[in-house]
């Protein structure tokens, strides 16, 4: 059974394209990334967020956004708050430690 994740942040720039890319290679995984703000790169859809069993969140203001714009979306993802400050770079190997560390036990 494939577990679909799903990470947002708020320009889909760095932290959540830097996870999608990570855990990608996961077995039993499929990953996406979006962002939340109106500028993003890949902006979040409803579809996304149908399509996720687990949405992982970089802050809590992205939760906040999240439960507002997606409300009705949102019906059985489980949504996890990372709290990872937007201070990395795309691959920075500081945050890819630190996405290993708080992602990594939610998919063992």
């Amino acid at each position: 059974m494939t577990t679909n994740l799903l990470f947002l942040c708020s320009r889909n720039r760095l932290r959540s394209p830097t996870a999608e890319q990570l855990f990608a290679a996961w077995p039993g995984v499929e990953t996406a990334s979006a962002g939340l703000a109106p500028d993003a790169d890949e902006p979040c859809t409803d579809e996304l967020v149908e399509w996720a069993d687990v949405i992982f969140v970089m802050e809590r203001t992205h939760r906040t956004r999240l439960q507002k714009r997606f409300k009705k979306s949102l019906k059985s993802a489980r949504v996890v708050c990372l709290d990872i400050p937007d201070d990395y770079g795309f691959m920075q190997p500081e945050l890819v430690a630190l996405l290993e560390k708080k992602v990594g036990p939610y998919l063992r």
